[in-house]
């Protein structure tokens, strides 16, 4: 798929991938999504695994999680992962390396687009949006910018001294103190990234207006 220029219009297709679709990526796409929107970016920010509970909603300490971050949750049903998912995103994001890995398996070509959540932040803080095609008025032509310079700033962006700290722990079936865990690390990356982004668009939103 061809990444979409800067002021092309429509939303940005972002996908956010965990395994069964019921924890991580639905609290990650819903938390981000209401912090873009909060920016004036318009953005279609889903979610899918890699080995779904198909059709099941978000664990109630997913909601929890999200509750507590200021962030109604909205309907959930969980759902594979597929290769039309992959290519119809601008940009895939994912929980662990293992999930990256898995997207670009499916899908070789969508491994350029593919970064593990706190991959993206890191990329996001490198990339310069002083660039021509980067309209702080236009937020989310804003965001398509990024994703469009991401890849060639990928090398830029220091990796962590501990490989693991690139993943977000799988809370699933396990105690609330690890969904608390996996929640404030999804927290750190959506929050890093909506700061790369708050910078050029302004406290205000929409180019500070």
């Amino acid at each position: 798929m061809r990444l979409r220029a800067a002021g092309d219009g429509g939303l940005v297709e972002v996908l956010v991938v965990c395994t069964g679709n019921v924890c991580r990526s639905p609290i990650a796409a819903q938390l981000l999504g209401a912090r873009l929107a909060r920016l004036g970016i318009e953005a279609d920010v889903t979610s899918a695994g890699t080995r779904a509970l198909v059709g099941s909603p978000m664990t109630p300490e997913a909601i929890d999680v999200l509750a507590g971050f200021g962030v109604e949750p909205a309907g959930h049903a969980a759902r594979q992962l597929t290769e039309g998912l992959v290519r119809g995103s601008e940009l895939i994001l994912t929980a662990t390396r293992a999930h990256r890995a898995e997207v670009a398996s499916m899908v070789p070509a969508a491994a350029r687009r593919a970064y593990t959540l706190h991959e993206f932040a890191r990329v996001a803080s490198v990339v310069s949006l002083d660039r021509p095609d980067a309209d702080a008025t236009d937020p989310t032509g804003l965001l398509r910018s990024l994703v469009a310079a991401a890849p060639t700033q990928r090398g830029f962006a220091a990796p962590p001294a501990n490989p693991d700290d690139d993943d977000v722990v799988d809370p699933y079936r396990r105690p609330p103190e690890v969904y608390v865990e996996a929640g404030e690390r999804i927290d750190l990356a959506v929050a890093a990234l909506t700061e790369a982004l708050l910078a050029p668009i302004g406290p205000g939103g929409r180019g500070g207006a």
